[in-house]
């Protein structure tokens, strides 16, 4: 059950992705231009999204366990290091240069667009090589 959960949740989040329109990289390149031709559509998107997540995470906080009894792991480091802001400064850049993140990455490699397929390649060889900092 917990597949199949999983399967359904990761089709709606895709078609969300879709509908908000983050698989069209010209899409997130008009955002994040704002001196520019400025497209602030996807602020509601991500204003409903982090509200959504807000209230989820209030509630699950309070809970051991899913409801289908799979273990609740929310991360509780609060510290802000150098691996944090390195990291999120390559997050920043390659999305602001490629117009993708992970979630749209992930659709447009399923749809087959090689955008999608060269960001996702190069984002499990940023993870690559994060693992392999971290073992040294």
């Amino acid at each position: 059950m917990p597949i199949l959960i999983a399967l359904i949740s990761g089709l709606l989040f895709g078609l969300g992705l879709i509908i908000a329109g983050m698989g069209n990289p010209a899409k997130i390149l008009a955002f994040l231009d704002i001196t520019g031709n400025w497209d602030p559509s996807l602020l509601v998107t991500m204003a409903v999204a982090m509200a959504i997540s807000g209230i989820a995470f209030a509630l699950v906080k309070k809970r051991k366990s899913s409801v289908l009894n799979c273990p609740i792991q929310i991360p509780t480091n609060q510290k802000i290091d150098v691996s944090l802001v390195t990291g999120s400064v390559f997050f920043g850049v390659g999305w602001g240069l490629a117009g993708i993140c992970p979630g749209p990455a992930l659709l447009l490699t399923g749809m087959g667009i090689i955008q999608g397929v060269i960001f996702t390649l190069a984002m499990i060889a940023g993870m690559a090589i994060f693992q392999f900092s971290q073992k040294n």
